[in-house]
């Protein structure tokens, strides 16, 4: 029944890699902008990285050079690949997905439950 669904989060060592998959479920269409936020505890959610139809990306500095977003759109699924994690990666990770249900309504972010990446030092 999600209609966001995230999968590939666990514990990793520093300096290990993880790869997260995310797909919108068959119910979305017209997708546009995916992406992916975090939240560690005692802090506010932010983002971590995001990727429009075109492949155009963005990353949050402190993932630069370490992550890496992508997508099909064929199968309207994004992916997170981390490498170099930090402990300062533990965070709950949250997929996004920007489209609609229905073209009587406008479009909005669709957004996953969330998948727990814990990095141990």
């Amino acid at each position: 029944q999600a209609q966001v669904q995230e999968s590939g989060g666990g514990l990793v060592q520093a300096g290990g890699s993880l790869r997260l998959s995310c797909a919108a479920s068959g119910s979305i269409f017209d997708i546009n902008d995916m992406g992916w936020h975090r939240q560690a505890p005692g802090k506010q959610r932010e983002l971590v990285a995001h990727i429009t139809t075109g492949g155009t990306t963005n990353y949050a500095d402190s993932v630069k050079g370490r992550f890496t977003i992508s997508r099909d759109n064929a199968k309207n699924t994004v992916y997170l690949q981390m490498n170099s994690l930090k402990p300062e990666d533990t965070a709950v990770y949250y997929c996004y997905a920007d489209g609609r249900r229905s073209w009587f309504q406008s479009r909005h972010d669709y957004w996953g439950q969330g998948t727990q990446v814990t990095v141990s030092s």
